[in-house]
């Protein structure tokens, strides 16, 4: 059961992405473009989301299991470090280049895109380093005081 809500979750998603113009590189680039063309109708669909998602947490935090009965994993991190700030840099530039973020990236792959083969390619690889840096000890982890 858990498998099938996943998979409409991520439907939905998916659609969500499609019909807001947020899978739409062009559009995703307009809204970044401040100085230039700017499309602000991305805010709306962010803040919208911002909403639903802060009212989810909120009830989420109250449950000790999901309603499909598995166990809440919600964030507990409280403190900004270098490597959030650095990861969001990196996320937003890679956004801004490509137009991009991993949603739309898999929606846009899955639709045939070539530029988002690209883009989840490169992010894959991302990911892979991150990853061999991590087990190499290379990136370094302020422990929360």
């Amino acid at each position: 059961m858990t498998t099938i809500a996943a998979l409409l979750a991520g439907l939905v998603f998916g659609l969500g992405l499609i019909a807001s113009g947020l899978a739409d590189p062009a559009k995703v680039l307009a809204f970044l473009d401040l100085a230039g063309a700017w499309d602000p109708s991305l805010g709306v669909v962010m803040a919208g989301a911002i909403g639903v998602g802060s009212v989810a947490f909120a009830l989420a935090k109250r449950r000790p299991r999901s309603v499909l009965g598995q166990e809440m994993k919600l964030p507990t991190a409280r403190h900004i470090d270098r490597r959030l700030v650095g990861g969001s840099l990196l996320f937003g530039v890679g956004w801004g280049i490509a137009g991009f973020c991993p949603g739309p990236g898999l929606v846009m792959l899955g639709m045939g895109e070539a530029k988002a083969l690209a883009f989840v390619l490169a992010m894959l690889a991302g990911m892979g380093l991150f990853e061999l840096l991590e087990r190499r000890g290379t990136l370094r982890r302020r422990q929360p005081a």
